[in-house]
């Protein structure tokens, strides 16, 4: 079960404290709240090389934007697949006007609207 309820940001401010500015684990982990082994864990997370991270950050940008353009592709997918009807009131009915009444051929006999 991969349940999170730290922010990344809450994360990366958590090491920073340990890292940058000298205080102890123990003494973080106190005042936070959080286990030591999550700090530890973060440490070690969030210590990798700045490429690795900013690229780590740049496929979760892209992901995001592909789902964004999925979820516009699928809704328009979606109104093209709805059926139109041409009246309200009777969904099977198709509408001949007299500007297309030339163009069919046979003996239709069509009412003019």
């Amino acid at each position: 079960m991969s349940y999170s309820r730290y922010t990344e940001e809450f994360k990366r401010d958590a090491v920073v404290q340990i890292t940058d500015r000298g205080y102890s684990v123990q003494e973080v982990s106190e005042r936070l709240g959080v286990s030591t082994k999550s700090l530890y864990d973060w440490r070690r997370l969030y210590s990798q090389s700045e490429p690795k991270i900013k690229k780590d950050a740049a496929q979760v940008s892209e992901i995001h934007r592909l789902k964004a353009e999925l979820a516009r592709v699928t809704e328009e997918r979606d109104i093209l697949k709805k059926q139109r009807c041409t009246s309200p009131k009777m969904p099977n009915e198709v509408r001949l006007y007299k500007a297309t009444f030339g163009y069919l051929q046979g003996s239709i006999n069509v009412s003019y609207l």
